[in-house]
């Protein structure tokens, strides 16, 4: 269907070496874009380039860390100097240095997460958007949580973090639509990677999530790119300031109690 195909299309995936970002990045690569993906450590996301070269697609493994602006510039830079342009920015890179009450982390802890997640996705928007202004359009796709709609148990500092980012999602969608840049968010919730271990691997954590997901099961990586995958897409070329939750029904569920 050709408003789900993404030939011809330049995307940039940060936080692509495993995880949610992975199954975005080979989604969308599987879908026709040329993939641009990056994380801290090259070593780590070259081989999600490798796997989407051998599968006939096209991708460059770029390291960058999104807390730091040279690299985000960079970043950007070797996208546009490997395949000419930027059309879709995908903004996954996130840390969690801090799980517990709110109010027994450290000054460190804030400035890490904050700098990584909130400014790490502010710094990407900044360096594509002039780009995308140019080519008459783009789409930026920020991955938020759950966490950031409503509280969550040893969560507090992640889900601040990603309250920012829908904010800076909706703010951004307010600002950039005249020039055709959709900007939308995604919420997912317990979704089985590595980065969501302590939730879903810890029993007395674990066991009463699954009783409360309508759904009965976790996520995994891929019931998160497929949303992305549309977001992506010409098909959602009318959806801007949006934020899909991606869950398993916990939301919903825990609102009505």
């Amino acid at each position: 269907m050709t408003e789900f195909s993404l030939d011809g299309k330049v995307v940039i995936v940060t936080g692509a070496s495993r995880g949610i970002g992975r199954a975005i990045a080979l989604r969308l690569a599987q879908a026709g874009a040329q993939v641009v993906v990056s994380s801290r450590k090259l070593e780590n996301v070259q081989p999600v380039a490798d796997e989407i070269v051998a599968a006939g697609g096209q991708a460059l493994a770029v390291q960058a860390h999104v807390g730091t602006a040279g690299d985000v510039a960079a970043l950007v830079a070797q996208a546009v100097e490997t395949f000419g342009r930027v059309d879709v920015a995908i903004n996954n890179a996130a840390t969690n240095p801090h799980f517990g009450p709110l109010l027994t982390a450290d000054e460190g802890q804030w400035d890490k997460i904050l700098d990584t997640n909130a400014k790490g996705a502010f710094r990407v928007c900044k360096a594509v958007v002039p780009l995308m202004e140019a080519q008459g359009g783009g789409k930026i796709i920020n991955l938020t949580s759950v966490a950031g709609l409503r509280p969550s148990p040893g969560m507090g500092m992640y889900g601040i973090s990603k309250a920012a980012i829908i904010m800076l999602t909706q703010v951004l969608a307010v600002e950039l639509g005249r020039a055709n840049i959709q900007v939308n968010a995604i919420a997912p919730g317990v979704i089985k990677t590595r980065f969501s271990q302590v939730l879903w691997q810890t029993p007395q954590i674990a066991e009463p999530l699954l009783r409360s997901l309508p759904l009965g099961r976790f996520g995994e990586a891929e019931d998160v790119a497929g949303l992305a995958l549309f977001l992506a897409s010409p098909a959602a070329d009318y959806v801007t300031g949006a934020v899909f939750v991606v869950d398993g029904g916990m939301n919903v569920a825990t609102a009505v109690g």
